[in-house]
């Protein structure tokens, strides 16, 4: 899953190269790690929604 910060952060990096212009380098870099700390955030939610899914509808089964 591709994200819009890390697609920013990837752009500003390799500008920041091309231009050596360390600051928008780092500034790239930052972007990707956020980008990567928000898939992770969203993969982990998932995770927890199907295991309270799953616990629910055993429950729902039981009655």
């Amino acid at each position: 899953m591709t994200n819009k910060d890390k697609i920013k952060g990837k752009v500003n990096e390799a500008v920041g190269k091309l231009t050596d212009d360390e600051k928008q380098e780092l500034k790239g870099k930052a972007q990707q790690k956020v980008g990567e700390a928000k898939e992770k955030g969203k993969e982990m939610t998932d995770e927890v929604a199907d295991k309270v899914n799953k616990k629910v509808d055993e429950h729902d089964r039981k009655r």
